[in-house]
């Protein structure tokens, strides 16, 4: 978000962008990035809903022309809903993958109590939703909303040779003695959607001499010590380690090859990264990397089909590894920047303004 908010400003936007974090000041605090003005406020409990008082004030006594709001099943989706009412301006909203079939009947029940409590009529005040992939547009299209939809997929920007060598300084450090010869990656959340679980029965049924699975993450659903214990259970302990990627550098540096066969993704930004870094990639079909396959870049297949996309992928020499990472790399940092997507968000609020301008008070 930040990176986005960011070259929206330097396109010349007045952005302010507004997040919350538990450890802030009661008061908040504020900083800048170039032109793009931050403000940080508390968060109050219960944490995973993100209520603040401090961003309901700020966002009802500041000014605005455009209400943009990530995610969804927070309490700060309600701040925006009032705060877009009140300055009568256009509530844009990105779902960021949370609209996805698997995503959305995912705690179903949950969730229709969250949008009647948490924040009431929101979805309907919707102006406009922004999509980070084609596909996303077509799943927010499928539950039955009409609003316009602007499809803004995220940048990516290409690693520095700083930060890849302190992080495979980092990484080498925590990964098993000798050094494994080649490392297939796992980085994400440790959440069900991510299927991790089977990643981990496929890897056991997997030949692999060679090679390692490095097990990185976010600890959510699952922590690094039940992971850990999944990977002993199934026999893994020399050919699998799991560490937790809190504070820690992206791991891509000591990559060889990197896997998600998630249920979906809205864009799949660590599977972007991963490409920047020159890492080639084996994903499954529901996230929207297709055009990895179909070009060559890569692996995209179905989960039916993700076993023998990774065997396959296993079996191939270093040399052909390396130069597909390189190709991938090339391909994903022209075809994604942040500020080919500010651009199109930009012309996508002033299509809205003007249809709020039209249709009057």
């Amino acid at each position: 978000m930040q990176a986005l908010a960011r070259a929206q400003a330097h396109l010349g936007s007045q952005v302010e962008l507004f997040a919350t974090e538990p450890s802030a000041p009661q008061a908040g605090r504020e900083s800048s990035d170039g032109p793009l003005r931050i403000r940080v406020l508390r968060r109050d409990t219960p944490d995973r809903v993100c209520p603040s008082a401090g961003l309901k004030q700020a966002l009802l006594t500041g000014d605005c022309d455009i209400v943009h709001h990530h995610a969804l099943w927070l309490r700060t989706l309600h701040y925006a809903h009032h705060a877009a009412r009140l300055h009568r301006a256009p509530l844009v909203v990105s779902p960021r993958g949370m609209m996805a079939p698997w995503a959305w009947n995912h705690h179903g029940l949950r969730k229709a109590v969250a949008a009647l409590i948490l924040h009431p009529g929101a979805f309907r005040a919707v102006s406009g939703w922004h999509a980070t992939s084609e596909q996303e547009a077509k799943d927010i299209a499928a539950l039955g909303f009409r609003q316009p939809v602007c499809v803004a997929p995220n940048g990516v920007t290409a690693p520095s040779q700083e930060s890849l060598g302190e992080a495979r300084r980092h990484w080498l450090e925590r990964l098993p003695q000798p050094t494994p010869k080649r490392i297939a990656l796992f980085y994400s959340r440790f959440h069900r959607k991510k299927r991790l679980i089977e990643l981990l029965d496929l890897w056991a049924a997997t030949p692999a001499p060679d090679w390692h699975l490095l097990v990185v993450g976010i600890p959510g659903e699952y922590s690094v010590a039940e992971i850990g214990a999944e990977i002993a259970k199934r026999g893994l302990s020399d050919r699998a380690s799991v560490h937790d990627g809190t504070d820690a550098p992206p791991p891509y540096a000591v990559a060889t090859l990197f896997l998600l066969p998630s249920h979906d993704e809205n864009f799949g930004l660590v599977i972007a990264e991963a490409m920047a870094a020159a890492v080639p990639v084996v994903v499954t079909d529901t996230t929207p990397w297709r055009e990895v396959g179909a070009q060559n870049l890569g692996w995209c297949t179905s989960w039916s089909s993700y076993s023998a996309g990774l065997r396959q992928a296993l079996g191939y020499p270093g040399n052909d590894l390396r130069q597909r990472g390189e190709a991938s790399r090339q391909w994903v940092l022209a075809s994604f920047s942040w500020e080919k997507s500010a651009a199109k968000l930009i012309a996508f609020y002033r299509e809205l303004r003007g249809l709020a301008a039209a249709s009057g008070p």
